[in-house]
Protein backbone atom coordinates (compact mmCIF):
# COMPACT_ATOMS: atom_id res chain seq x y z
CA UNK A 1 0.00 0.00 0.00
CA UNK A 2 2.77 2.25 0.66
CA UNK A 3 3.97 2.04 -3.00
CA UNK A 4 0.55 3.69 -3.88
CA UNK A 5 1.46 6.89 -1.80
CA UNK A 6 4.69 7.15 -2.26
CA UNK A 7 7.36 6.74 -4.97
CA UNK A 8 11.13 7.20 -4.72
CA UNK A 9 10.13 8.93 -1.46
CA UNK A 10 7.66 11.04 -2.91
CA UNK A 11 3.74 11.58 -2.17
CA UNK A 12 1.88 10.22 -5.14
CA UNK A 13 -1.64 11.07 -3.64
CA UNK A 14 -1.83 13.37 -0.41
CA UNK A 15 -5.29 13.14 1.68
CA UNK A 16 -6.08 15.99 0.41
CA UNK A 17 -6.03 14.27 -3.26
CA UNK A 18 -7.78 11.22 -2.24
CA UNK A 19 -10.58 13.68 -0.62
CA UNK A 20 -10.96 15.38 -3.93
CA UNK A 21 -10.75 11.91 -5.52
CA UNK A 22 -14.00 10.71 -3.60
CA UNK A 23 -15.23 14.07 -4.19
CA UNK A 24 -15.31 14.13 -7.72
CA UNK A 25 -16.52 10.12 -7.66
CA UNK A 26 -19.33 11.02 -5.69
CA UNK A 27 -19.80 13.99 -7.68
CA UNK A 28 -20.61 11.38 -10.89
CA UNK A 29 -22.35 8.93 -9.13
CA UNK A 30 -25.21 11.39 -7.93
CA UNK A 31 -25.46 13.40 -11.32
CA UNK A 32 -25.59 9.41 -12.85
CA UNK A 33 -28.34 8.61 -10.31
CA UNK A 34 -30.28 12.03 -10.57
CA UNK A 35 -30.59 11.54 -14.13
CA UNK A 36 -31.48 7.79 -14.58
CA UNK A 37 -35.14 8.57 -15.75
CA UNK A 38 -33.98 10.45 -18.88
CA UNK A 39 -33.06 7.70 -21.24
CA UNK A 40 -29.16 7.88 -22.52
CA UNK A 41 -28.86 11.79 -20.62
CA UNK A 42 -26.51 11.31 -18.47
CA UNK A 43 -24.10 14.11 -17.05
CA UNK A 44 -21.11 11.28 -16.90
CA UNK A 45 -19.18 12.49 -20.13
CA UNK A 46 -19.17 16.24 -18.97
CA UNK A 47 -17.70 15.39 -15.66
CA UNK A 48 -14.92 12.94 -16.69
CA UNK A 49 -14.15 15.95 -19.41
CA UNK A 50 -14.14 18.49 -16.57
CA UNK A 51 -12.61 16.90 -14.16
CA UNK A 52 -9.77 15.94 -16.18
CA UNK A 53 -9.37 19.58 -17.85
CA UNK A 54 -9.53 20.56 -14.02
CA UNK A 55 -7.37 17.94 -12.14
CA UNK A 56 -5.59 16.14 -14.63
CA UNK A 57 -3.80 12.91 -14.14
CA UNK A 58 -6.25 12.49 -10.90
CA UNK A 59 -8.87 11.31 -13.02
CA UNK A 60 -6.58 8.10 -13.48
CA UNK A 61 -7.72 6.98 -10.00
CA UNK A 62 -11.47 8.36 -10.29
CA UNK A 63 -12.37 6.58 -13.38
CA UNK A 64 -11.53 2.84 -11.57
CA UNK A 65 -13.45 3.79 -8.11
CA UNK A 66 -16.68 4.80 -10.27
CA UNK A 67 -16.39 1.95 -12.23
CA UNK A 68 -15.89 -0.15 -9.44
CA UNK A 69 -19.01 1.49 -7.68
CA UNK A 70 -21.44 1.18 -10.27
CA UNK A 71 -20.46 -2.94 -10.58
CA UNK A 72 -21.74 -2.86 -6.90
CA UNK A 73 -24.55 -1.11 -7.44
CA UNK A 74 -25.71 -2.89 -10.75
CA UNK A 75 -25.18 -6.52 -12.02
CA UNK A 76 -22.49 -7.65 -14.10
CA UNK A 77 -22.88 -7.58 -17.48
CA UNK A 78 -21.16 -6.59 -20.49
CA UNK A 79 -21.39 -2.76 -19.77
CA UNK A 80 -18.61 -3.35 -17.08
CA UNK A 81 -16.24 -4.24 -19.59
CA UNK A 82 -17.76 -1.11 -21.82
CA UNK A 83 -17.32 0.91 -18.98
CA UNK A 84 -13.33 -0.36 -18.45
CA UNK A 85 -12.21 0.93 -21.93
CA UNK A 86 -14.80 3.43 -22.69
CA UNK A 87 -14.72 6.59 -19.98
CA UNK A 88 -10.85 5.53 -19.93
CA UNK A 89 -10.49 6.77 -23.27
CA UNK A 90 -12.55 9.65 -22.71
CA UNK A 91 -9.95 10.76 -20.47
CA UNK A 92 -7.55 10.24 -22.56
CA UNK A 93 -8.66 11.92 -25.63
CA UNK A 94 -9.61 15.33 -23.02
CA UNK A 95 -6.00 14.98 -21.89
CA UNK A 96 -4.21 15.09 -25.11
CA UNK A 97 -6.89 17.75 -26.21
CA UNK A 98 -6.75 19.78 -22.34
CA UNK A 99 -5.53 22.94 -24.31
CA UNK A 100 -8.21 23.75 -26.18
CA UNK A 101 -10.53 26.18 -24.62
CA UNK A 102 -13.25 26.38 -26.81
CA UNK A 103 -16.76 25.82 -25.39
CA UNK A 104 -17.26 24.66 -29.26
CA UNK A 105 -14.99 21.99 -29.15
CA UNK A 106 -15.98 20.29 -25.95
CA UNK A 107 -18.98 20.41 -26.76
CA UNK A 108 -18.75 18.70 -30.64
CA UNK A 109 -16.38 16.25 -28.88
CA UNK A 110 -19.23 14.62 -26.06
CA UNK A 111 -21.57 15.10 -28.70
CA UNK A 112 -19.09 12.58 -30.70
CA UNK A 113 -18.48 10.19 -27.68
CA UNK A 114 -22.41 10.32 -26.97
CA UNK A 115 -22.52 9.11 -30.94
CA UNK A 116 -19.84 7.06 -30.59
CA UNK A 117 -20.59 5.29 -27.62
CA UNK A 118 -23.04 2.25 -29.08
CA UNK A 119 -19.90 1.80 -31.79
CA UNK A 120 -17.42 1.63 -28.96
CA UNK A 121 -19.53 -0.59 -26.53
CA UNK A 122 -19.68 -3.17 -29.77
CA UNK A 123 -16.54 -3.92 -29.91
CA UNK A 124 -16.97 -7.06 -26.80
CA UNK A 125 -20.01 -8.66 -29.20
CA UNK A 126 -17.02 -9.08 -31.44
CA UNK A 127 -15.34 -11.46 -29.47
CA UNK A 128 -18.14 -13.40 -28.11
CA UNK A 129 -19.61 -14.19 -31.49
CA UNK A 130 -16.46 -14.65 -33.02
CA UNK A 131 -15.46 -17.41 -30.60
CA UNK A 132 -18.91 -19.87 -31.95
CA UNK A 133 -19.26 -19.00 -35.48
CA UNK A 134 -16.07 -17.03 -36.68
CA UNK A 135 -14.75 -13.38 -37.29
CA UNK A 136 -17.52 -12.53 -39.95
CA UNK A 137 -20.17 -13.69 -37.18
CA UNK A 138 -19.02 -11.72 -34.72
CA UNK A 139 -18.08 -8.58 -37.04
CA UNK A 140 -22.14 -9.11 -37.79
CA UNK A 141 -23.70 -9.23 -34.74
CA UNK A 142 -21.61 -6.34 -32.97
CA UNK A 143 -22.49 -4.10 -36.50
CA UNK A 144 -26.43 -5.11 -35.84
CA UNK A 145 -26.36 -4.56 -32.08
CA UNK A 146 -24.85 -0.90 -32.85
CA UNK A 147 -27.38 -0.43 -35.60
CA UNK A 148 -30.28 -1.05 -33.51
CA UNK A 149 -28.79 1.37 -30.91
CA UNK A 150 -28.36 4.06 -33.35
CA UNK A 151 -31.60 6.14 -32.15
CA UNK A 152 -30.71 6.15 -28.46
CA UNK A 153 -26.65 6.80 -29.55
CA UNK A 154 -28.26 10.56 -31.16
CA UNK A 155 -30.37 10.58 -28.16
CA UNK A 156 -27.08 10.45 -26.27
CA UNK A 157 -25.09 12.58 -28.43
CA UNK A 158 -27.34 15.57 -28.75
CA UNK A 159 -27.44 15.31 -24.71
CA UNK A 160 -24.06 15.67 -24.66
CA UNK A 161 -23.74 18.50 -26.78
CA UNK A 162 -26.30 20.76 -25.09
CA UNK A 163 -24.80 19.68 -21.30
CA UNK A 164 -21.89 20.43 -22.22
CA UNK A 165 -23.01 23.92 -24.13
CA UNK A 166 -24.95 24.90 -21.53
CA UNK A 167 -22.96 23.58 -18.28
CA UNK A 168 -19.38 24.29 -19.74
CA UNK A 169 -18.92 28.51 -18.33
CA UNK A 170 -20.52 28.38 -15.53
CA UNK A 171 -18.74 25.15 -14.03
CA UNK A 172 -15.32 26.12 -15.28
CA UNK A 173 -16.12 29.95 -13.66
CA UNK A 174 -17.04 28.45 -10.20
CA UNK A 175 -14.21 25.42 -10.46
CA UNK A 176 -11.67 28.91 -11.38
CA UNK A 177 -13.03 30.27 -7.96
CA UNK A 178 -12.60 26.71 -6.01
CA UNK A 179 -9.10 26.42 -7.39
CA UNK A 180 -7.45 28.27 -4.29
CA UNK A 181 -9.22 25.89 -2.71
CA UNK A 182 -8.11 22.09 -4.55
Amino acid sequence: MRELFFKNNKKILTVKDITLIGMMVAVIEVCKMAMTFLPNIELTTFWVIMFTLFFGWKIVFVIPVFILIEAAIYPFGLWLIMYIYTWPLLALITWLCRKIESVLFWSMLSAFFGLGFGLLCAFPYVLINASGGGLAAGLSAAFAWWIAGIPWDIVHGVGNFVLMLVLYHPVRKIVGKLGALV
